[in-house]
């Protein structure tokens, strides 16, 4: 591996670790909107929509990410997520995260 290719690949952790950080407090409180589909605790009773309990904050957040831009295709979630700020998407993903 030669010493570009691993700065880019330095440089492409540090980028990720620095996007997380979402204040999982704040979330809480704004995941009131996802309770209704993916239930109380990030856990969907129905098994319709996915579990969000436990999973990973950067995940979540990319997930989010791609449905607001459209590159991942949901109708239900592109709707939601429509008017949510990265600061939302961050902490609602950081409370989800905190759930075991």
């Amino acid at each position: 591996m030669n010493k570009t290719h691993f700065s880019s690949i330095v440089l492409s952790i540090c980028a990720m670790s620095a996007s997380a950080g979402g204040d999982a407090a704040v979330g809480k409180t704004k995941a009131a909107m996802c309770a209704a589909c993916h239930g109380a605790k990030g856990i969907n009773a129905h098994q319709i929509y996915p579990n969000l309990a436990g999973q990973k904050e950067l995940y979540l957040i990319k997930q989010l990410k791609d449905f607001k831009s459209g590159r991942r295709k949901a109708p239900i979630m592109a709707a939601m997520v429509t008017m949510l700020s990265v600061v939302y998407m961050e902490n609602v993903s950081a409370y989800y995260a905190t759930i075991k």
